[in-house]
């Protein structure tokens, strides 16, 4: 998706006659239907200007500009791109981030710094940093940059507001990054001009541009097909805007941690798809590399199995379970990740716990306890049981106990659901989790969402997409039916049970020795059988798939005369939730935006409620 897109001379003109604020709006508004934010506006009137200057220094003909691109399978955008020819006739892309920053301070943390951002001074990665993270992103996932007879890509960032003697932005311990990606001040607007010349004084630029726009995008990476690269120390995920912010922030106080004498706690929180794991995996490569202690905690047991399957015998031990600390001393590993956090528990006792090793410390303390560095990974819209209360509240009032360093972050950037922040906002507007602007879910939406009409067509579907491309498609459905162990065989029950429809859950975890070809419960999302089992709440989250078939059962539906969602415990199989009454309604509506949210390209649901099914069709655009 692109905003706006012309030649130079109409951009320069475009912007000279103060049009192009209004041309952007009118683009933003019919593509995303809704309002462009006022502090967006304001950035495009100020910063294009700056851009125009340049151009006009540069004396950029014919060359092709593209301004505010969507990256694919992303919900980020890029400023400015020049599409056009250097002086030796070579195929050039230029990628412009423009930034108002007027001033910077140093931030003890490596490679971030301190600027007045959204009325406030925030920590944010040095603007190269930034960059970067835009370059690679592209040069992943657009083939035209790989391959024979790509396209050259430079990129650079155009602080037009930022004086050069105010030198923070070009210190010394930012110089291989600079050299990389450069910066231009405000005073800089020749050098800029010089910069693009170099790159696109042959003009050409609309044969580039379609070459650009027609070439094929390369598939999303899914977390496990690389978690083993991973951790093998390779950079497979490249991080963008405040992930990179995060990301130097763990870093850096992991390596400072003996040095400060004191624990340090981040909070990362993100909504689904927004990288929380990926950022961890990298993490985890990136310490081992230096010697560090770190491990990696979950509550879900198919999560942590599956992870151990992926990376192998040797890193297997680093993953571990929230339970896994109650008996680590004071800071005894550097660096601790708590991912998927909020399914953190009041304590690590189960009916497994040994009577004398029972404990009343709340987990959460467990786990600050046990680190110098304990990093938190958060949705605090994805609890769906009663005996998990992670939330970022939670964590900040436990970790107030042990320190006065907590570091927060919010990530935005949007990588599931084909880059897809409206259809995430539709997904939690149309389930009353939170009023969103999404209201219609438009017929242009990016993230593919088809209603079926019985359980065995959707699965059909399904196993088409599966086999087309293995492991890419799973069905899963609501808590809505029994879950058997084994027969004595070891084959499994046909628990869901539809009409003429009979499949099987996927398997207990405690489910004993299976019959050749099953996969175990902790393995659904691995093994390429489980295509033929459902998968439930508890063996979805923290995976993700290509397509997702969901089948919404009866235990929330929508009462169309009242307007208002309602649960019934009573179609539900899930016996702890169901023990929690108060908050029965918010759990399920949780598990169905799980649900619902687990796809990156497509999500395709059959409702067995037709008010239910009426309700999401009138809030479809047809």
């Amino acid at each position: 998706m692109k905003l706006y897109t012309g030649t130079t001379e109409q951009f320069n003109q475009d912007v000279l006659r103060n049009e192009m604020p209004d041309k952007l709006q009118k683009a933003y508004e019919t593509y995303y239907y809704r309002i462009a934010n006022p502090g967006e506006v304001r950035a495009w009137t100020n910063s294009l200007q700056f851009m125009k200057n340049a151009i006009e220094y540069a004396s950029l003909k014919e060359d092709m500009i593209v301004v505010e691109y969507e990256l694919p399978y992303s919900n980020q955008r890029i400023d400015c791109m020049l599409f056009g020819r250097g002086p030796a006739d070579e195929e050039n892309v230029v990628l412009m981030e423009l930034k108002q920053w007027s001033k910077a301070e140093e931030c003890d943390v490596e490679n971030n710094v301190i600027t007045f951002v959204a009325g406030r001074n925030r920590m944010e990665a040095h603007p190269s940093y930034q960059v970067g993270g835009y370059h690679m992103y592209l040069k992943d996932f657009v083939e035209v940059f790989e391959g024979s007879s790509p396209l050259n890509l430079s990129s650079a960032c155009y602080c037009h507001n930022y004086p050069r003697d105010d030198a923070v932005l070009f210190d010394s311990r930012f110089a291989q990054i600079l050299a990389r990606y450069p910066l231009f001040a405000k005073e800089d607007v020749g050098t800029l001009a010089d910069y693009l010349r170099a790159r696109l004084a042959g003009g050409g630029g609309m044969p580039i541009l379609q070459r650009f726009s027609s070439s094929r995008l390369g598939p999303s990476k899914k977390l496990l097909e690389h978690a083993r690269t991973m951790i093998d120390g390779q950079h497979v995920f490249n991080l963008l805007e405040e992930q990179i912010t995060a990301y130097n922030t763990i870093l850096d106080r992991a390596k400072k941690s003996a040095k400060l004498g004191k624990k340090s706690v981040i909070i990362v929180r993100g909504g689904p798809g927004t990288g929380k794991s990926a950022i961890a995996l990298d993490v985890i490569a990136a310490l081992l590399s230096k010697g560090t202690t770190v491990y990696h905690a979950t509550g879900s047991a198919a999560f942590t199995t599956t992870l151990r399957r992926v990376v192998g015998q040797r890193a297997s031990p680093l993953f571990k379970y929230f339970n896994s600390f109650s008996t680590y001393k004071e800071n005894q590993i550097d660096v601790l990740i708590c991912d998927e956090a909020h399914r953190i528990r009041r304590t690590s006792n189960s009916r497994y716990t040994r009577k004398e090793a029972r404990s009343d410390v709340p987990q959460v303390e467990e786990l600050l306890r046990a680190a110098k560095v304990t990093i938190f990974f958060i949705d605090d819209h994805q609890v769906v049981r009663p005996e998990e209360i992670g939330s970022s509240e939670l964590i900040r009032q436990a970790a107030k106990k042990f320190t006065d360093e907590i570091f927060e972050f919010e990530l935005k950037t949007q990588f599931r659901c084909s880059g897809s922040d409206g259809y995430l906002n539709w997904v939690d507007d149309v389930l009353g989790i939170r009023e969103t602007a999404n209201r219609m879910l438009t017929k242009d939406e990016k993230m593919e969402f088809r209603i079926f009409g019985s359980p065995q067509e959707l699965h059909e579907e399904i196993e088409r997409k599966n086999s087309k491309s293995p492991n890419s498609a799973r069905m899963v459905a609501g808590f809505c039916w029994p879950w058997s162990k084994p027969n004595s065989d070891g084959t499994l029950v046909d628990d869901v049970v539809i009409g003429d429809y009979r499949r099987p859950w996927n398997a207990k975890a405690d489910a004993g020795r299976l019959a050749p070809g099953i996969p175990t419960s902790n393995l659904w999302a691995y093994d390429a059988k489980g295509v033929e089992q459902i998968g439930c709440i508890y063996t979805i989250q923290g995976f993700e798939f290509d397509y997702v078939g969901v089948i919404f059962g009866r235990d929330l539906v929508y009462d169309a005369e009242g307007k208002a969602w309602v649960g019934d415990p009573g179609k539900s199989f899930d016996s702890m939730v169901k023990k929690d009454k108060e908050q029965f309604l918010r759990n399920v509506k949780n598990t169905y935006r799980v649900l619902l949210t687990r796809g990156m390209k497509g999500c395709y649901v059959c409702f067995l409620d037709k008010a239910t099914e009426d309700y999401f069709r009138s809030r479809l655009e047809v």
